[in-house]
């Protein structure tokens, strides 16, 4: 789950045993978003997917992180099309040539894990699949610097650097995030140096810091606009975006993927 601009505040070292629990979260969220890509398809409501979500979390004996929220109403995030985060599932029906993006995380004796992947609904379409791919290889080289004595800074770098020589735009109104005890925590985690705080840019990486990299990719303008429902985000032009998310430990032995089987 993205976050909005807000203030840094002290960052929180993990022990082994808490990134353990982490890692086990993490397992969690890997199940429920491969079952919720393996069910996707045309005619499918998007609050069947919510249901699934619940049952797989509840049922490995885990604690669904995103519903009650600051308010949030649902287990799952589900962001259809021009749709960027924070969509709540409702009886909306999928159809074939959509994209949808799939966001979730799961609790484990009070430690958090949040994911996030884009999945094609049926056939996706021409423009849809290399902004997939661009983002998706843009997290991938995000996550490859969050390693010891590297910074913020460098993550961001590596994610916009990717996403505009590709043509596309990354939002800049909402973030990665530090993760933990808490869904939010610091360090913010921006996709994007220009504009960024030069203080979140500047944050050391250090064995021990738990993040939540997750690019937001959006086909044309940057820009994004909040729906009346006051958590869905679309792109402010209408056209297509695109959210992958991994919550990841930095070790001494580099970044480990902790949202992944």
């Amino acid at each position: 789950m993205a976050r909005r601009a807000a203030a840094d505040r002290q960052v929180h070292l993990k022990s082994a045993d808490e990134i353990g629990k982490m890692r086990e979260a993490g397992r969690i969220v890997a199940v429920v978003l491969r079952e919720l890509q393996e069910a996707v398809r045309p005619g499918l409501r998007t609050e069947e997917l919510d249901e699934l979500a619940e049952r797989t979390i509840l049922s490995m004996g885990a604690e669904a992180a995103f519903k009650g929220y600051a308010g949030y109403p649902a287990t799952l995030c589900v962001s259809v099309n021009d749709e960027v985060v924070h969509g709540i599932p409702g009886d909306r029906e999928l159809k074939d040539g959509d994209i949808v993006s799939l966001d979730v995380g799961a609790i484990v004796d009070g430690f958090y894990a949040d994911g996030a992947t884009t999945v094609p609904v049926g056939s996706a379409s021409e423009s849809a699949r290399p902004l997939m791919r661009v983002t998706k290889q843009a997290l991938d080289l995000g996550i490859a610097q969050a390693r010891r004595g590297k910074t913020v800074g460098d993550i961001a770098a590596a994610i916009e650097r990717h996403v505009e020589k590709h043509g596309y735009s990354v939002v800049r109104e909402l973030s990665g995030h530090g993760i933990g005890r808490n869904m939010h925590e610091a360090p913010q985690v921006p996709n994007f140096t220009v504009g960024a705080a030069a203080g979140q840019l500047r944050v050391r990486l250090e064995p021990g810091m738990t993040l939540a990299i997750e690019p937001m990719v959006n086909e044309g303008t940057a820009d994004v606009v909040r729906s009346e429902d006051g958590w869905t985000y679309r792109t402010r032009d209408g056209r297509l975006s695109v959210h992958y998310e991994h919550t990841v430990a930095v070790t001494d032995d580099g970044a480990e993927v902790l949202t992944s089987l």
